[in-house]
């Protein structure tokens, strides 16, 4: 009698690039980077420019208030759909109401108050999930449309 025992390849998660947010040139390489994998997943200009500017707009907050961090890039596929989703992940202070820094024109610095809840928008996917001492975890998705 033959058992079948699937491979844990068949169970893990999609592959993912990390790529670290530490300075201003490493949001500028994220930006590229960014760009190139929403090129390659056949997002319109449109699409990549939205995705682009979340993208930069998050990683800038991930350097100014969480001190730094990593970004996760994964492609993601969804009933026949195809898209690009970024993890923005930081050991910062954390956010203490996520709510009132979603809200336009709240800021935490000198900004103009637009970064998370502008991000949001630009997004087709947003998650965001902190706590005060436990840092930030920011994940956005955008979709090809089919």
């Amino acid at each position: 009698m033959m058992t079948f025992q699937p491979s844990a390849a068949q169970f893990a998660s999609p592959p993912s690039d990390t790529l670290p947010i530490r300075n201003d040139e490493q949001i500028v390489r994220l930006r590229q980077f960014v760009r190139e994998k929403a090129v390659a997943q056949g997002l319109s200009l449109i699409d990549q420019t939205k995705f682009v500017t979340a993208a930069s707009e998050l990683a800038r907050n991930t350097l100014i208030y969480g001190g730094g961090g990593d970004v996760h890039c994964t492609i993601v596929e969804r009933n026949g759909r195809r898209g690009l989703k970024l993890e923005f992940v930081d050991n910062g202070p954390g956010i203490p109401d996520i709510a009132r820094a979603l809200s336009d024109g709240f800021t935490s610095g000198s900004g103009l108050g637009l970064g998370l809840g502008g991000a949001k928008r630009l997004c087709d996917e947003f998650d965001i999930r902190s706590a005060p001492g436990e840092g930030t975890h920011v994940s956005i998705t955008k979709w090809k449309p089919f």
